[in-house]
């Protein structure tokens, strides 16, 4: 795989081959990805323990009204205790980092009193955690047959049941997940 090749503002799908059970059946959106590695988040995990009203609580937010049933997501297992909002680029602060032309990524505390109020992004994913690679190791993991590597998809992405996506965003590339083995092959 040619060094210039990044995936940032894709979709990472495992394979069956996927050793890690962390990452077992994951999509993930790449945030950023160069040549020093690349940071995306899991987009169909839910995280069980926390609702969004006892986050809120933690980060000794208040709230004026009743508070909207946001979910939260594991995004990943580096620094499961830092949140992200990967959202619609409606919705941008001094901090957000603008990923495409239709998403962003903002890590302040400000985006969850938004979400709060309702007046936040009007497509948004709220995750703890996040999958982080070093240099060159996810394209060992990519030659290694672990990911596929997709577009992104708003529906995908802000829509879709969180079981679903991981079939829906391989039938977008054309593949029958009852088709995949869990041995992997090389050229």
């Amino acid at each position: 795989m040619p060094a210039s090749v990044f995936f940032e503002n894709k979709l990472l799908l495992a394979m069956p081959v996927m050793m890690d059970p962390r990452f077992e059946r994951s999509v993930i959106y790449m945030c950023t990805h160069d040549e020093s590695g690349a940071m995306g988040l899991v987009v169909n995990q839910p995280l069980d323990q926390l609702n969004f009203k006892g986050l809120l609580e933690q980060l000794s937010i208040e709230t004026e009204d009743e508070v909207p049933d946001v979910a939260i997501h594991a995004g990943g297992p580096v620094e499961p205790g830092r949140g992200f909002v990967l959202h619609s680029a409606d919705f941008v602060q001094e901090s957000t980092m603008i990923v495409s032309q239709t998403l962003a990524l903002t890590a302040t505390v400000d985006i969850l009193k938004a979400l709060a109020k309702g007046t936040g992004p009007q497509h948004h994913l709220l995750a703890l955690g996040y999958a982080g690679w070093g240099t060159g190791q996810l394209e060992r993991e990519i030659q290694d047959n672990a990911w596929m590597i997709a577009e992104p998809d708003d529906e995908i992405l802000f829509n879709t049941e969180l079981h679903l996506k991981w079939p829906r965003a391989m039938a977008m590339l054309g593949i029958d997940v009852a088709m995949l083995s869990s041995d992997a092959g090389h050229s």
